[in-house]
């Protein structure tokens, strides 16, 4: 009997699984994995001799470029081009034009490198006090707000006996990582001084880290307090300015060898609300911003090995903006780094379901099967036992 079906092949690893089947010579796999998925790579603005360069050099191998109306002619400035073509005449094309002028060389590098990242499904972070591994399985980063004012659980855990409490039953619930902040990072907060930040954070970090066996993050955008966190048993800073908001950060990371998440915002937690929340690019202007950061922390000399980044759900963003980041989250592959995302209990849910901030469960759960679906290596929730549940049945299905 005649079978036909279609199959549906996200990346080179997923093609050679398929071939193997077959029984394709491993000569032939190499030779055809990278005909097997195609790319859809777009270059902002862009001057038209090379528009119209990619343009003909993408036809020639068989694919093919977008370029705006005018461009052949050169009427315009400047035009975007939208690469299309299976990733193996994308790399053709980086051939063909690695020794061309016009910033073409550039623009090869980083298709190359472009490509090499999207493939990449594995990793192994590294941190003050370990390695960690990425890509097995979703991790959970477990929530602890040491405070009297965050939007959801303000108050709940202040107390150095609760917040210690409630960082060992997370642990015992499965989570993979505990992030501690002592200050909120909600709409509309202001930032609280270094002091009151240390007194609510560093003893139950001591506590914490002598008694569980997982890695403690520190949430904090101040280096000093990331810097006392390291040596009270911490091992990742969690930066939600992306090292925007202390010139000292990034040196701290790399003297300590400390894992560094850098997330994207605009603004600042008291602001990052208000005004102009309209991006021309949503996810390309993320990315752009993550990339300079990325640069300014390995220019201080943090490795490569220690880096995460987190597209910033909430942060200076509409609740459209945060749907189109989650459905749009395998972007960042493109990176080449482990990708976080905290959805957990936030208003865009709320936004949708009516419910108030401790009633969003079912929403962030909804919300972390499509993250975990679109790439997501790390998670950062409240509510850990509910949402290792729920990575449990995401990842499977992924992994199918």
């Amino acid at each position: 009997m005649l079978f036909v079906r279609t199959i549906d092949i996200k990346n080179i690893s997923e093609a050679a699984v398929v071939f193997r089947k077959i029984g394709v010579d491993p000569y032939g796999i190499a030779a055809m994995v990278q005909k097997t998925v195609n790319a859809n790579i777009l270059l902002r603005k862009q001057p038209c001799k090379v528009a119209n360069i990619i343009k003909q050099e993408m036809l020639s191998v068989g694919g093919d470029a977008a370029v705006a109306r005018g461009s052949v002619s050169c009427a315009l400035e400047s035009s975007d081009v939208l690469i299309m073509g299976t990733q193996k005449q994308i790399l053709a094309l980086a051939k063909k034009i690695e020794n061309q002028p016009f910033g073409l060389s550039k623009i090869s590098a980083d298709l190359v490198d472009l490509l090499h990242n999207i493939n990449k499904s594995k990793f192994i972070l590294k941190t003050s006090r370990r390695k960690i591994r990425i890509g097995d399985k979703t991790l959970v980063m477990g929530i602890l707000n040491v405070t009297p004012d965050s939007f959801s659980d303000g108050g709940l855990f202040y107390g150095q006996e609760k917040a210690i409490e409630h960082g060992l039953k997370m642990a015992d619930e499965g989570a993979d990582i505990i992030d501690i902040g002592g200050e909120s990072t909600r709409p509309g907060s202001d930032a609280v001084p270094t002091s009151v930040e240390l007194k609510r954070v560093i003893p139950v970090i001591e506590a914490l880290a002598a008694k569980i066996k997982i890695p403690i993050s520190i949430d904090t955008k101040k280096a000093k307090v990331a810097a006392q966190a390291l040596a009270a048993g911490a091992e990742i800073i969690n930066d939600i300015s992306a090292l925007g908001g202390d010139k000292n950060m990034a040196k701290t990371a790399a003297d300590t060898g400390a894992g560094l998440i850098l997330m994207h915002m605009r603004g600042t937690p008291k602001t990052m609300q208000k005004g102009d929340l309209i991006y021309d690019d949503l996810l390309g202007e993320i990315i752009d911003c993550l990339r300079k950061s990325i640069g300014k922390a390995m220019r201080a000399g943090v490795r490569k090995e220690c880096l995460i980044v987190d597209p910033g759900i909430g942060f200076g963003k509409t609740s459209e903006d945060n749907y189109k980041i989650i459905r749009n989250l395998f972007t960042l592959k493109l990176l080449g780094l482990p990708v976080m995302l905290g959805t957990s209990r936030k208003a865009f849910i709320g936004n949708i379901t009516g419910d108030r901030p401790g009633e969003r469960l079912e929403g962030t759960a909804a919300s972390v099967a499509a993250a975990v679906m679109n790439g997501c290596n790390i998670v950062r929730v409240h509510d850990v036992a509910a949402m290792k549940k729920v990575i449990a049945v995401a990842d499977s299905i992924i992994r199918a």
